[in-house]
């Protein structure tokens, strides 16, 4: 019984310890993006009062033949239906080659700044579709592409 309580208590303390206020969704991309295929992230914003940082995530492997990449972001209001799109570029290898980011092996995961003390015009729901702009048909190396959106660190 002992135990079971214990296990019970160290549960309740993780749970309250995460951060209720990030939001994380990744899509798998399996190593191959098509130039056409734009990968979409559906969030509702709950409270507009909260300004809120958006984070790109990025897990690329060995197999990626550059030392960055750029995107197409288009984010939309749903309910407005304004859309507001973006072309950026982020650097994925340092000059000598060597991959940034974190992970073991030959896949590395990076988080590049989007948006950041963001405050959303109201509050519902929210898309953002990312396309590969690299100008290649089929882009080899890409693991995975996500979005993180959390509530602005004071």
């Amino acid at each position: 019984m002992r135990n079971i309580l214990g296990f019970i208590a160290l549960i309740f303390i993780f749970q309250s310890c995460s951060n209720t206020s990030e939001n994380i969704d990744m899509k798998s991309l399996n190593g191959k993006w098509t130039k056409d295929k734009q990968e979409v992230f559906d969030f509702e914003i709950n409270t507009s009062e909260q300004n809120k940082d958006v984070f790109l995530i990025v897990r690329n492997n060995d197999d990626y033949p550059y030392s960055n990449i750029r995107f197409f972001v288009e984010l939309t209001n749903i309910k407005t239906k304004k859309t507001t799109i973006d072309t950026l570029n982020y650097p994925l290898a340092k000059p000598n080659g060597e991959w940034l980011g974190s992970g073991f092996g030959s896949t590395k995961e990076i988080l590049f700044q989007y948006k950041m003390n963001y405050q959303f015009p109201n509050t519902g729901k929210y898309k953002i579709g990312i396309k590969q702009a690299m100008r290649r048909d089929t882009l080899v190396g890409i693991e995975d592409i996500g979005l993180k959106i959390e509530n602005t660190k004071m």
